[in-house]
């Protein structure tokens, strides 16, 4: 009733090109080892084929609405216990589901396309999580890449390690829930920085957009995430719209490193900054630059043998964008 509309008008504004994957949090209770879609609990095998009759049909049901489902993750959170719904696989359960039941009903459905993701969750554990599925080659072919999140800590090499053990596999950092302050804003630029630099191919944050009261939350209110805002907030009562620190880091990205972009090399000789760089599609290189130190720094930009000089103030994110010549 109102989630299909509001991802109509996501795709008018973006003129159509809007790219969606689809993250599963729990199968219906009754699959489940614990009768419930919250609390943990896993899937019984006597329905792995079911569950994953139900990925097909929720693809297609959303082609036949106009909205056609670019990826899929296998389980959100797949080792997260929560208080609302989810479901636990193993790395070899999250492997065989895959190779036995997911991957050849995508397959025999026509949806071969569609992008599977394994893992979707944090990057400590995520080389052991990918190693047992990319190494048995039947589950491997079924998988595009492996999506990941960000909530125990940093751990930005274990995201290169994978891309060096399995080059020929994709990265996508697929959830990233986060306040509203400037602090925040500050760890979203280090993360996509990072993570960019370390072969991911995209970066979505959770939530873009929340109510007056940092909500809707069906699982009522959780400890630790109460009054929490987000990117965007919007009040439905006035229709004011609030743009918080986030939001503005975030288009350092969004808007100048287009689709299509190909990241390349860029270094920093000073401890004080990290960057990324894009070479886009319309020829236009785009550097991002986040000052790391809380005060205002000079900085140089070169490009085969010129530079841009800047004054950058304290804990700033800096687009450059430049014209090769």
């Amino acid at each position: 009733k109102d989630r299909i509309p509001f991802t109509k008008r996501a795709q008018a504004a973006a003129k159509g090109k809007l790219q969606l994957y689809a993250s599963p949090w729990s199968p219906p209770g009754w699959m489940k080892t614990n009768g419930e879609m919250l609390h943990g609990g896993k899937l019984k095998p006597e329905y792995d084929q079911t569950w994953a009759d139900y990925y097909v049909k929720y693809i297609k049901a959303y082609a036949a609405e106009g909205i056609p489902i670019w990826g899929l993750t296998v389980q959100n959170e797949a080792l997260a216990t929560q208080t609302w719904e989810s479901c636990i696989f193993t790395a070899d359960e999250e492997r065989d589901f895959v190779k036995n039941f997911l991957g050849p009903t995508l397959k025999k459905a026509g949806l071969s396309d569609v992008k599977l993701m394994i893992w979707d969750h944090n990057r400590g554990l995520i080389y052991e999580r990918v190693q047992p599925a990319y190494d048995d080659k039947e589950a491997s072919d079924y998988i595009w890449g492996a999506a990941f999140h960000w909530y125990t800590g940093d751990h930005f090499d274990n995201v290169r390690i994978v891309h060096d053990a399995f080059p020929d596999k994709h990265l996508l950092y697929t959830e990233g829930g986060i306040g509203g302050t400037w602090t925040a804003a500050l760890r979203l630029s280090k993360s996509v920085i990072t993570d960019l630099n370390n072969w991911t191919e995209g970066w979505d944050v959770w939530n873009l957009i929340l109510d007056q009261d940092n909500g809707p939350r069906h699982a009522g209110d959780v400890p630790g995430q109460q009054h929490r805002n987000t990117i965007v907030n919007a009040n439905t009562t006035t229709g004011e719209i609030t743009y918080n620190p986030p939001h503005y880091i975030l288009g350092q990205f969004s808007r100048f490193i287009r689709p299509g972009a190909k990241r390349i090399v860029s270094t920093s000789t000073s401890d004080d900054f990290i960057a990324t760089a894009a070479l886009n599609s319309d020829g236009k290189i785009a550097v991002v630059v986040l000052n790391l130190q809380d005060r205002q720094t000079f900085l140089r930009v070169w490009l085969r043998g010129k530079f841009v000089k800047y004054q950058c103030p304290p804990n700033a994110t800096i687009t450059f964008i430049l014209q090769p010549v």
